[in-house]
């Protein structure tokens, strides 16, 4: 409806635009935005518009937060991503992650992705507010957000909650094992909704969470998955042609199978080559890691590994990393075990290396 409020606007059809407008704040009375567009569509009658909020005397801040709204809404209607392009970090859902969950912070915008038989499919995309300093959160308090790959780990009904959050919250899980091992810290990150007086809020608005109008959150919370969902927020989402996202998909999917067949081996030197000298898991490092393996593997008469339900997503941060987790299902000789495992694997002189590796 907004959208088409610009369209009669831009073709100075102002009584199709006011009228547009009045049955927009008909439906949502409180979208702030909304009322300032009517303002101005009801002086132009007077005088030329000049630019949003063409009136004397206004508080300036609110005026620029409306106007970094009015133009994140429409650089979103009018500059959509490809039908055919998928976000290049959804390389692979397992099969229970129905949807999967990608924000841009750089446009205000969210993404809903499901998963159709492996391929991502476009479901849906809703404006967003974020952090009031931007992305890449580093620290707690510093009043930006995180950067990553991330799930969704509760739900916070509304009846818990104060207003401000609105129709509920969905804790995710920052910081993760990177952001950790980047020294990065700070807890409560949400997706949460407004308050009951406020429609939308302002591109950077909130302390480090993602916020969605309520009407929008209701939607997008019927698609997720506690514990499964994938949250992945980046400053600016790159998009791949099918082509291209399977090639990078198909080319990690290798270099995982090589390294279970490699650990199948026994030949521990080839299963080594598969991780990164900068590796580090919980006290080891690649040093301490390396004489573990050795020592396990001198005790081995055979291994046999299984990994299912694979899921991978590729890191937006500055790193050319996927984080990639699996139920592994492990046979040997004289010890078996099954368990949930997640790596992060970087890619190293063209090659992908594990870098990080433990349960979840």
């Amino acid at each position: 409806m907004l959208a088409q409020v610009f369209t009669h606007i831009e073709q100075n059809h102002l009584d199709a635009a006011l009228g547009q407008t009045e049955k927009l704040l008909k439906l949502y009375p409180t979208f702030r935005l909304g009322h300032l567009i009517k303002g101005d569509i009801l002086l132009a009658r007077s005088r030329p518009l000049v630019t949003l909020g063409n009136v004397a005397n206004a508080p300036h801040g609110k005026l620029d937060d409306l106007r970094e709204e009015a133009i994140a809404r429409l650089k979103a209607y009018r500059d959509k991503p490809p039908t055919d392009y998928v976000p290049r970090y959804l390389l692979q859902m397992h099969p229970e992650q129905k949807y999967a969950v990608v924000v841009d912070t750089q446009k205000a915008r969210l993404y809903l992705y499901q998963n159709s038989n492996g391929q991502p499919r476009f479901v849906a995309d809703y404006y967003i507010s974020h952090g009031k300093a931007g992305s890449d959160k580093a620290r707690e308090g510093d009043k930006k957000t995180p950067v990553g790959v991330y799930h969704v780990t509760a739900s916070l009904p509304r009846q818990k909650l104060t207003d401000f959050y609105g129709s509920g919250a969905f804790p995710i899980s920052y910081p993760n094992e990177w952001d950790k091992r980047q020294g990065r810290n700070g807890h409560g990150i949400w997706l949460h909704g407004t308050p009951s007086d406020t429609f939308s809020r302002p591109p950077k608005a909130s302390d480090g969470c993602v916020v969605l109008a309520n009407q929008d959150l209701d939607a997008l919370a019927k698609n997720l998955q506690i514990g499964t969902t994938p949250v992945i927020i980046s400053n600016s989402i790159e998009w791949l042609s099918l082509d291209d996202w399977q090639a990078e998909r198909a080319a990690l999917s290798r270099s995982i199978e090589e390294w279970r067949y490699d650990w199948e081996s026994l030949d521990t030197d080839k299963y080594l080559r598969h991780y990164s000298k900068r590796f580090q898991a919980g006290s080891h490092n690649y040093e301490q890691w390396s004489a573990l393996k050795r020592q396990v593997n001198a005790g081995k008469q055979w291994i046999k590994v299984s990994a299912a339900n694979i899921s991978m997503f590729r890191n937006p941060g500055k790193e050319e990393m996927v984080v990639v987790t699996f139920d592994q299902d492990y046979r040997s000789s004289n010890l078996s075990n099954i368990m949930k495992k997640r790596q992060y694997w970087m890619k190293e002189d063209g090659a992908w290396k594990i870098i990080y590796e433990g349960g979840t």
